[in-house]
């Protein structure tokens, strides 16, 4: 116990404002790739689908600072909220401190990486794929991060995703987005499978699509899935 109060202790003079990285001032810089309707049409899409399914325990893939995610608890819903860099983990954190949000846990995650299960037999703390499975999942503007910049093919991506949770709220990024080109712009195009017909019949193995809803002004899409 004195180990633990040394510690609390030590983390509580701790203060850091993080800013200046890429998913730490990400909606930020979503400016430059949605219009201000795209991103309020994106945000009214995805809280008709989360208030058609009722999430109780919700994961957001590739959270940045919790925009999305706070529109999960603020239907109720419990909500893990991911993402790589830890500079955006920290900034939802303290902005839901600040407001004594209870129902969204922001945690650093790498999804190409996840937590192995650790401790003695390797039983004492679970793997991430362990802890599933959620209601739940959102994983808005993350698929071409996966699939381009860490070349994860699509049918690998619903693979994964379908062992995590039952319902499946997902942004597809075409290669036109300028998202999408900025990736591309640096590397040699060797996606060929990636345009929306894949990425339809790849999840189609593993969800059945019941919405899909074109984001206003932008190429994107949401769709809403149910795992089969």
């Amino acid at each position: 116990m004195g180990l633990m109060d040394s510690l609390e202790g030590t983390t509580r003079k701790l203060s850091w404002r993080p800013s200046g990285t890429e998913w730490g001032d990400y909606y930020i810089a979503s400016a430059s790739h949605y219009t201000p309707s795209a991103f309020e049409h994106k945000k009214q899409v995805v809280i008709q689908f989360l208030e058609q399914i009722q999430p109780a325990i919700t994961w957001d893939l590739g959270a940045n600072t919790g925009e999305f995610s706070q529109l999960a608890a603020d239907r109720g819903s419990l909500t893990i909220a991911f993402d790589i860099d830890p500079a955006a983990v920290e900034q939802n954190y303290l902005q839901g401190n600040a407001k004594n949000e209870t129902r969204i846990l922001p945690l650093v995650m790498d999804f190409t990486n996840p937590s192995p299960s650790l401790g003695w037999h390797n039983r004492e703390r679970h793997s991430l794929l362990e802890r599933t499975p959620a209601d739940a999942l959102l994983a808005l503007a993350i698929v071409h991060h996966l699939a381009i910049s860490n070349n994860v093919p699509l049918p690998l991506l619903a693979e994964y995703f379908q062992s995590l949770g039952r319902w499946l709220v997902i942004e597809w990024v075409p290669k036109e987005d300028s998202q999408v080109q900025k990736l591309l712009a640096s590397r040699e195009d060797i996606f060929s499978g990636y345009h929306q017909e894949g990425f339809e019949a790849a999840f189609e193995v593993y969800f059945k699509i019941h919405a899909r809803v074109s984001v206003q002004d932008s190429p994107r899409i949401l769709y809403l899935m149910e795992k089969i």
